[in-house]
This record gives structure tokens, C-alpha cells and sequence, in this order.
């Protein structure tokens, strides 16, 4: 899929991109070509652009995890963008596989979670006193189960710790579905988790009216009466 089939949505401010599993969104220790890389030597070339290209990224996906994925194309938006962030008036909304079906049809978790940098995993921790400790929040819904025996769960994401989502979902007993990492007994043949950030609504930052982006749920097959 090239970077044009991957939009969204644009405007003069904001580009989001669907996303796929293995693409990185910034560049890191890897060294491999980032997400952001790629979408600036595309409007360069596609827009004819002299000189450098902005583009700020205003939040990051996990590599395995596909979905929305927001860039700000001006300095203005992108701080407006983190604002927004900040005062948790930006919507995010995922859609996860899981192997096992939680406690209950809805619920919301709320853990405790230290990063183990380490190990580049996270752990719920009982110990609220340690300083490296965050608060993690989500809601959840079971949505359906497919034939198979999987379970898609509906997350609307209240903060944003690293892995929360993967981390806290593990801890339930309910770990995504090729997420090694945090227990699932087997991995997805592409390498990818089935994590998917399917929904980002938010206030424009410029026009000031709601913005709701979808990026359309990779496994529809196994969930066919899903929207």
C-alpha cells in the first residue's frame, strides 16, 4: 500500500494515515525508514514543495499496532494538537482481538502501570507510592465473538501510558491476540498484534468544528456483521 492509498483524511493543516503493522511512525534506534519520513517526501513530490516539508507527528502507534495515526502539516496545528492532548480532549478509540473474553460484557480498568524501559514492557503494579507509577484508564466492550473462539473488545482510551492498552488487557486475562509480549500463546503471522486504533475525534484546531476519522477494522472477515 503506498502513502496516497494510506490518507484519510487531509486538509491545509492535518493529514492522518490508516497506518500498517511494521510501519514506525518516528524514527527510533532501529534506523529504519519512519512513517513521517515517507509521508514528507510524498507531499513534497505530490505538492511540487521547494525546501523542507513540515510535518509534526502528534502521536505515536505502536509498531505492530495499525490504525489512525495523526501528522500536523503546520507548526500551529501540531501545538494546538498537543493541547488538546494534554487536556484530554482528544478521543481515542481502538478495536482489539483478544484470546480470551473479559469478566464482563463492559467494565472499566483503571491500574497502576511502571514502564520497564529495559524490557520495553509495562507492568500493572499494586505499589501506588512508587513514583514511576501512572494512572491508566480505559473503558472496554465486548462487540462479538467470532467462530473461532477470538473476542473483539471496543476500547475508548482515557490516557496514554506506554502499552497501556496491550499491558491492562493482559492483566484482565484477556491478551491481544498475537501479543507475545504480553501473553498470548502465539504469535500472528505477519508479525503484527491485533490492535487497532479504528477512531480519533477531536475539535479542529483551526476550524474549529468535530473531526471523526476511521481507519476501517482489519479483520472484518473474522467479525462480519461489524461495521
Amino acid at each position: 500500500m503506498t502513502i496516497a492509498e494510506q490518507i484519510l483524511y487531509e486538509d491545509n493543516h492535518l493529514i492522518a494515515l490508516n497506518k500498517l503493522p511494521g510501519q514506525i511512525v518516528q524514527a527510533d534506534k532501529t534506523g529504519d525508514v519512519c512513517l513521517a519520513d515517507l509521508l514528507k517526501a510524498f507531499i513534497k513530490q505530490r505538492d511540487n514543495k521547494p525546501g523542507n516539508v513540515f510535518c509534526g507527528v502528534i502521536h505515536r502507534l505502536d509498531r505492530p499496532v495499525s490504525g489512525v495515526v495523526l501528522f500536523a502539516k503546520t507548526s500551529k496545528a501540531l501545538s494546538r494538537m498537543n493541547q488538546l492532548i494534554k487536556d484530554r480532549d482528544f478521543r481515542k478509540v481502538y478495536r482489539a482481538v483478544v484470546t480470551q473474553a473479559p469478566p464482563q460484557h463492559a467494565g472499566r480498568l483503571e491500574d497502576y502501570i511502571v514502564r520497564n524501559a529495559k524490557l520495553n514492557k509495562s507492568f500493572v503494579t499494586a505499589d501506588r507510592s512508587n513514583p514511576e507509577a501512572k494512572l491508566a484508564s480505559l473503558d472496554y466492550t465486548l462487540l462479538a465473538t467470532s467462530k473461532g473462539g477470538y473476542h473483539l473488545l471496543e476500547i475508548d482510551l482515557h490516557t496514554g501510558r506506554h502499552h497501556q492498552i496491550r499491558c491492562q488487557l493482559a492483566h484482565m486475562g484477556c491478551p491481544v491476540k498475537g501479543d507475545l509480549k504480553y501473553g498470548a500463546p502465539r504469535s500472528n503471522p505477519d508479525g503484527s498484534i491485533s490492535l487497532h486504533a479504528y477512531q480519533a475525534v477531536f475539535d479542529h484546531p483551526v476550524r474549529h468544528e468535530m473531526v471523526s476519522i476511521t481507519a476501517p477494522m482489519p479483520w472484518q472477515d473474522m467479525f462480519p456483521n461489524i461495521n
